[in-house]
């Protein structure tokens, strides 16, 4: 994926994968057809002039929408997730420095993210990214909600930012290599990647332990709670889109 203020390009993604980002949701949160995990689809579109990244899913949405003559609608539903909360001994880590531009006005459009067997990498601009590879999850410069949300990419459930702390942070969370292994098999899982099934009992081994002590070493915690979650079902869409 590539987002900058110019174009947008996605490549090899599911139009259930398309639909999430476009929605903001996880891949959990879209229900339709098998096809729509199986296929595969490359998207590239120029973005209109001073375009901003909150705009970009909108607009992706729109572009579907069209393409894929999609009906659909939305319901709500309860879900397990995962509270991102405070642990009771404090948060540890201070708010990183103002990188140049934050403040009011709105966020220039500047995403890429890349992954694969070796790990998973996703830049958000202005000093803002994540790493998720060599066993450790690495953090700068992100909110508690994109924390939240880049952890969800590799848990079963949904992680949603409970903690109240405004501001910008970084830190690195030292994995095990069995709950590493797990955490990527499960994201690719969750991707609609095919694996064998010796490598999907992998995730069995992974109990999430040391991600629970990675994150007490930062003051924070996991709290697994239910909790209502907008669901869009794909009711009919056409598997070949419309041409240009």
């Amino acid at each position: 994926m590539h987002i900058d203020g110019a174009q947008v390009r996605f490549t090899s993604l599911a139009l259930r994968d398309l639909l999430r980002i476009a929605n903001r949701m996880r891949t959990d949160q879209i229900e339709g057809p098998d096809w729509i995990v199986s296929e595969r689809y490359d998207v590239s579109a120029k973005l209109p002039e001073g375009a901003r990244r909150d705009q970009v899913p909108e607009m992706l949405l729109n572009l579907l929408t069209e393409r894929f003559q999609i009906v659909s609608h939305r319901t709500t539903k309860e879900f397990p997730v995962l509270a991102l909360v405070v642990a009771k001994s404090g948060l540890k880590v201070k708010q990183s420095a103002p990188e140049e531009g934050d403040g009011t006005a709105p966020a220039s459009t500047n995403i890429a993210a890349s992954g694969g067997p070796a790990g998973v990498s996703v830049s958000f601009g202005r000093g803002a990214y994540y790493t998720f590879s060599n066993g450790k999850f690495e953090a700068k410069h992100l909110t508690m909600g994109q924390i939240a949300d880049s952890l969800s990419r590799y848990e079963p459930e949904t992680v949603l930012d409970m903690t109240e702390q405004p501001g910008y942070y970084d830190f690195v969370l030292q994995l095990s290599p069995e709950d590493y292994q797990g955490m990527l098999i499960r994201a690719a899982i969750s991707a609609g990647v095919s694996l064998p099934p010796q490598v999907q009992r992998m995730v069995e081994m992974s109990n999430g332990d040391s991600l629970g002590a990675a994150l007490e070493t930062v003051g924070l915690k996991l709290e697994r709670r239910r909790a209502p979650l907008e669901v869009v079902i794909v009711e009919k869409a056409n598997k070949v889109p419309s041409a240009n």
